[in-house]
């Protein structure tokens, strides 16, 4: 997402960064109380409005959990300095962190599909005291069919 700041950008409502952004009200919302995305000013009548920094963080907060990195991890890259500040081996020691585990999960979803794989094909496609789905999903029936 490419942020333009502009007048439109300079004092918008909650509902036109929403639009801007993609992210949902709620969302918006959540993140301010969280504390990631900066409570914005609000006008004298109460209305908050957002500016173009509130658009770049949310935008940066959007994109790093498209990709998976933690509310956590997302805090910290923004107390690190956000998009303009951080210091490459900071974030690059999040980002390690976060390969990992990423590849952790490709290493049990690979385990996992080749268990499916092999239950699916060993599925008779005749009635259900016989699955061999249902046998992997419920605990206790693979228990007591394994003793038939």
């Amino acid at each position: 997402m490419r942020v333009v700041t502009n007048a439109r950008t300079d004092a918008m409502a909650i509902g036109e960064l929403s639009k801007l952004t993609g992210v949902h009200v709620e969302t918006i919302r959540y993140y301010e109380r969280i504390k990631m995305l900066p409570k914005p000013p609000r006008t004298a009548g109460g209305r908050r409005t957002y500016g173009a920094t509130h658009v770049r963080v949310l935008a940066f907060i959007k994109r790093s959990r498209e990709l998976g990195f933690s509310p956590d991890d997302v805090r910290t890259l923004l107390q690190l300095g956000g998009p303009d500040k951080a210091r490459c081996c900071d974030v690059r020691d999040i980002a390690t962190d976060h390969l990992n585990d990423v590849r952790a999960r490709i290493t049990d979803l690979r385990k996992l599909e080749r268990l499916l794989a092999k239950t699916v094909a060993r599925c008779t496609g005749t009635t259900a005291p016989r699955c061999a789905v249902l046998d992997i999903l419920d605990v206790q029936r693979g228990k007591s069919s394994s003793t038939i």
